[in-house]
């Protein structure tokens, strides 16, 4: 499926400063009986976001204006719990580009590079210094730099590289998932094919 490019990101953050978030809590259970990727973002972190009226709780900060942006910054363990794809159909869909945290749970950080969700493990003291700022200052924003796997603080130019398995970085990079990549080297395939082909009868006709 053709994704979004991912090359350069500024945007301000949401923060979520929770450790140990599961994918229970990002999507919860309950939501997942649909098999298109659409609309599970109504759905984010709903017992968080609604109470039992479904009325917003307006402490949460995905409730609170003044908190925008692409960018969501989380703590440490983000995405832990069960393995389901849908907490990154859940966030992807919500409007989130980015999920930064000084750590995340294997499985998740997988999906989240599968479904075109960039997920950034920063230092937990940049991570500390980001919140501040944003606590400060909700306007704050970030500059992600996918080719050069930096994270730079616009505002006090904190700096901080990231690691990226180079393959995941390429798909990102030129919007394809794991399919179109394989459908781009079919020439390659086709050209090798071909050159094994003339091998074989060569060799055989020796």
């Amino acid at each position: 499926m053709k994704r979004e490019k991912v090359n350069f990101i500024k945007s301000s953050i949401v923060p979520l400063p929770i450790s140990n978030i599961d994918t229970d809590q990002i999507i919860p259970a309950r939501f997942l009986k649909a098999t298109d990727r659409n609309g599970f973002g109504d759905n984010l972190f709903r017992d968080w976001r609604f109470d039992e009226n479904n009325n917003p709780e307006n402490n949460f900060p995905l409730n609170n204006p003044k908190y925008k942006g692409t960018i969501l910054l989380a703590g440490e363990n983000f995405g832990c719990g069960s393995s389901r794809e849908h907490a990154a159909w859940a966030l992807f869909d919500y409007g989130f580009r980015v999920v930064i945290a000084p750590s995340f749970a294997d499985i998740f950080k997988e999906n989240a590079l599968n479904n075109g969700l960039l997920p950034i493990e920063l230092s937990q003291e940049l991570c500390n210094s980001i919140l501040n700022e944003t606590k400060q200052d909700p306007s704050t924003e970030l500059e992600i730099n996918l080719e050069n796997q930096s994270v730079r603080v616009i505002v006090s130019g904190e700096q901080e590289y990231f690691k990226i398995n180079a393959y995941k970085k390429s798909c990102l990079q030129n919007g394809l998932d794991d399919l179109d990549y394989l459908i781009q080297l079919r020439p390659d395939i086709e050209q090798f094919e071909k050159a094994q082909k003339k091998e074989v009868i060569a060799t055989n006709e020796i």
